[in-house]
C-alpha cells in the first residue's frame, strides 16, 4: 500500500506550519504573533484549512485549540522537495542538486563544493 502525502500548502500555510514546527504546538495567537498575520479569523481559517488538508490537528485545552503538526518534520521537508525537483527540475534529483551547488553558501568548504560538483557533472554526462 502506498503513502499518499497531503496536498500542497500555499505560501502563508507553509509559514503557519513552520511556526508549528518550530514550537512543536501552538495556539491561534501564538502563530499569529509569530507570523503578523491580520486577525485571529484569519489565523483560525488558515489552520482549519491545513487541518482539513492533514497537515496539522488540534486537542482542546479549556477554551483553547492547541494546534500541532500531523507530519514529522523531515517527512514534510523530504515531499516539499520532490514537489520542487517535479515542479523546476523535470524530476531530476541531479539537476536540482547542480542548482543547489551553483549558490553560494559560506557555511560549505570550497573542496566539499568541488567534489560534489564534479560528481554531478560526471553524473549529467553519463545520463546525455
Amino acid at each position: 500500500m502506498t503513502k499518499t502525502s497531503p496536498p500542497a500548502l500555499t505560501k502563508r500555510e507553509r509559514q503557519i506550519l513552520d511556526v508549528l514546527y518550530r514550537r512543536r504546538r501552538a495556539t491561534v495567537s501564538e502563530v499569529q504573533n509569530a507570523i503578523g498575520l491580520g486577525g485571529n479569523s484569519t489565523v483560525r481559517a488558515q489552520l482549519r484549512v491545513l487541518e482539513h488538508k492533514g497537515h496539522v490537528r488540534h486537542i482542546e485545552q479549556g477554551l483553547r485549540y492547541i494546534y500541532m503538526p500531523t507530519v514529522p518534520r523531515h517527512e514534510a521537508s523530504a515531499a516539499a522537495m520532490k514537489h520542487v525537483v517535479e515542479t523546476f527540475f523535470q524530476g531530476s534529483s541531479t539537476r536540482a542538486l547542480a542548482a543547489l551547488l551553483a549558490i553560494e553558501d559560506p557555511g560549505l568548504p570550497e573542496d566539499v563544493r568541488q567534489t560534489l560538483a564534479a560528481s554531478v557533472h560526471r553524473v549529467l554526462a553519463f545520463r546525455r
